[in-house]
């Protein structure tokens, strides 16, 4: 069993000291992160990284996360698809397609952002539509582990997060240092809250 207190003390991003000059890897800190990790949640992580992979783009993917055991999993899953079906029909609509051409297993329950995904597709421009939707993306993950703080949902959360991280560092490397700033003050954040309501 994961000793997760001293896992997540130990995330490589506790420290937000980030100069100019350093090369900041999420697969390098990934990495850290999976030696640290049991088999078990080891496999849970492998799960999560198959969702970045272009092959794994498919309805047989998602559907399997859907009913995936782990909540976490089955979750984050859940609005990954419902956010990049809202992106097709805003495609769909743009180019004057069928609005639902290329979109599958939709979701019939409640997308509860769908809203907010919305209005970030009609934004001004490219830039501030793509970090529209990861602002979203991250919030979704904070939603998701409101009560996680030491278990393997957090490091699901975290490593979700250290791929945004990366997608950024590679568009716009000052966002990219940004978003790790915040991530790091999160981290420490959560040590804090922690120690503030066990003292009550």
């Amino acid at each position: 069993m994961n000793n997760y207190e001293y896992l997540i003390a130990g995330l490589p991003v506790l420290s937000d000291d980030i100069s100019e000059q350093d090369h900041i890897s999420a697969s390098a800190l990934i990495r850290e992160i999976r030696e640290l990790c049991s088999d078990k949640d080891n496999a849970l992580i492998d799960t999560l990284l198959k969702g970045y992979e272009e092959e794994n783009f498919t309805p047989e993917f998602y559907g399997s996360m859907l009913s995936h055991p782990n909540t976490f999993l089955r979750e984050f899953f859940r609005f990954d698809l419902n956010l990049r079906n809202a992106k097709v029909r805003y495609l769909n609509e743009s180019f004057g397609r069928s609005s639902g051409q290329d979109i599958f297993l939709e979701d019939e329950g409640e997308f509860e952002e769908s809203e907010e995904v919305r209005k970030v597709l009609y934004g001004p421009n490219l830039i501030s539509r793509e970090k529209g939707l990861d602002e979203l993306v991250w919030n979704k993950i904070d939603e998701l582990n409101t009560f996680d703080y030491f278990n393997v949902s957090a490091i699901l959360g975290y490593i979700a997060k250290l791929k945004i991280i990366d997608r950024w560092l590679k568009l716009d490397e000052a966002t990219g240092r940004e978003m790790f700033r915040k991530l790091a003050g999160e981290i420490r954040g959560t040590f804090k809250g922690v120690e503030f309501y066990e003292t009550q």
